[in-house]
């Protein structure tokens, strides 16, 4: 056996070993990714639909984000935050933009429940999207970051405002809200 062969041959497992490393990086980021994929998209996307957006579109963008996410893994240091962010940002785009595309047919409903019997659940979703709407786009906006589990201080952070701005536009968020919910209930 000449030296080269012995050389070539004692790199390659070495370059073998290399590559099952980073073959099971992988694995492991794609396990870390697929679990935060899992546990935040359904919530990702009703946080953008109690922002305003449609689910169609909500759903779009969660998506959207989760890619920008997956590609930037590696990086991120709050992973919920930042593709929250990523997705409210988007969402502020597309609602900004003014484009219509009219088309022959509409599009075939999806099913939004995710189990039969969630039916009255949804109705009171709806019930909440509606209440919702009435309110300045400020107080929806802490409101959604609310329902997604953030606190005063990382939404401050999040929409560059102080954690007391925020918790003044939650309190009059909530008091609007119940304005809103005592007035229906007395019309029905």
């Amino acid at each position: 056996m000449s030296k080269e062969e012995v050389t070539a041959g004692g790199d390659l497992p070495a370059r073998r070993g290399a590559l099952g490393e980073r073959g099971r990086t992988r694995w492991t980021v794609d396990q870390e990714f697929s679990s935060f994929y899992r546990s935040t998209v359904r919530t990702l996307v009703a946080f953008l639909v109690n922002h305003g957006a449609n689910v169609a579109d909500a759903a779009d963008i969660a998506q959207a984000a989760m890619v920008k996410a997956y590609q930037r893994w590696g990086e991120i240091q709050h992973p919920k935050s930042w593709v929250y962010t990523v997705a409210s940002r988007a969402l502020v785009r597309k609602i900004s933009e003014v484009r219509e595309e009219p088309v022959e047919e509409i599009p075939e409903p999806t099913s939004l429940l995710p189990r039969p019997d969630a039916v009255s659940e949804w109705e009171c979703q709806q019930e909440a999207l509606q209440v919702l709407e009435g309110l300045p786009v400020r107080q929806r906006q802490v409101l959604a970051w609310t329902f997604s589990g953030f606190t005063p201080s990382e939404i401050a952070q999040q929409l560059g405002m102080t954690p007391e701005a925020v918790r003044g536009s939650l309190k009059k968020a909530r008091r609007a809200a119940a304005e809103k919910v005592r007035r229906w209930e007395e019309g029905q």
